[in-house]
């Protein structure tokens, strides 16, 4: 993926490339598998829709795919791939200024994992924005996942995900499932009504299967993205981070860990 436009920043701390493009859509079948479809929102027909933080775009993309008539803006710092539906329309912005659109224009406003890109104080502004860009009885759904934790933790489990909050610390996004966590209270609080909360198993390892294994592919290669970050604080050595990473991998297995998806929509009122 391009680089943020100069002068435009987030703290998010996976690099972008072409790579990454590749595991956010890994990412997305494996959820839409899991999940059984795009999204749990009761939208019927929405005529326009905004994916905030769209990445590759491979979400908006299915959506203007499955409703004829719908157009979706995808807004991220970053373009999304550059064969995209003719529906699909690309705005380059930054989430955490306010959003570039006038208030109650879209039927549906969809946000997914941005925990790493969204510093945590600035979460129940990001969702009244998202809120007021939304049109009376249209719908908000967030979606996000508690970072590094599984249902079961061994050791090399553990150590990285300490390695990783503390990361996520220096970078000032986040903390221990905060965010996760926090969905409804954003949500209630920027004025949403009916705010219903889904939270979504997710195998990581090949004993669960096809999403099991896509999960764990992600896993894998998020894991390796953000090990430099363990280089640059000195917490690690390279050798000892492929070390660690391979733990991760055989541990997931052995113990069969999930993790979750909480998956949180609500109503504008009309």
């Amino acid at each position: 993926m391009d680089s943020p436009p100069a002068g435009e920043s987030v703290p998010y701390s996976i690099p972008r490339h072409a790579g990454e493009v590749d595991r956010l859509d890994l990412q997305h079948y494996a959820f839409r598998e899991a999940l059984g479809k795009n999204y749990l929102a009761a939208i019927h027909r929405p005529r326009l829709v905004l994916d905030a933080g769209a990445g590759t775009g491979q979400w908006g993309f299915d959506l203007s795919g499955q409703f004829r008539e719908t157009h979706v803006v995808g807004l991220d710092l970053v373009p999304s791939k550059p064969r995209r539906q003719p529906r699909y329309h690309t705005v380059r912005a930054n989430l955490l200024r306010d959003l570039p659109f006038p208030d109650d224009r879209f039927d549906f406003v969809h946000q997914r994992l941005l925990f790493a890109g969204v510093p945590l104080a600035a979460w129940p502004g990001l969702v009244r924005e998202l809120v007021r860009v939304t049109r009376p009885g249209g719908w908000i759904e967030l979606v996000e996942a508690p970072p590094l934790v599984f249902d079961r933790e061994g050791p090399a489990m553990e150590r990285f995900r300490h390695l990783g909050l503390a990361a996520a610390a220096r970078a000032g996004v986040g903390g221990p499932a905060t965010v996760y966590r926090s969905l409804d209270a954003y949500l209630r609080d920027a004025g949403a009504v009916g705010v219903t909360r889904r939270e979504i198993p997710l195998p990581v390892g090949e004993w669960g299967g096809r999403v099991g294994s896509m999960m764990a592919t992600n896993l894998r290669v998020t894991l390796t993205s953000i090990a430099h970050l363990f280089e640059a604080a000195g917490d690690l050595e390279p050798h000892e981070v492929a070390d660690l990473i391979n733990e991760v991998q055989l541990e997931h297995e052995e113990l069969q860990v999930s993790t979750s998806l909480a998956i949180v929509y609500g109503q504008k009122p009309g």
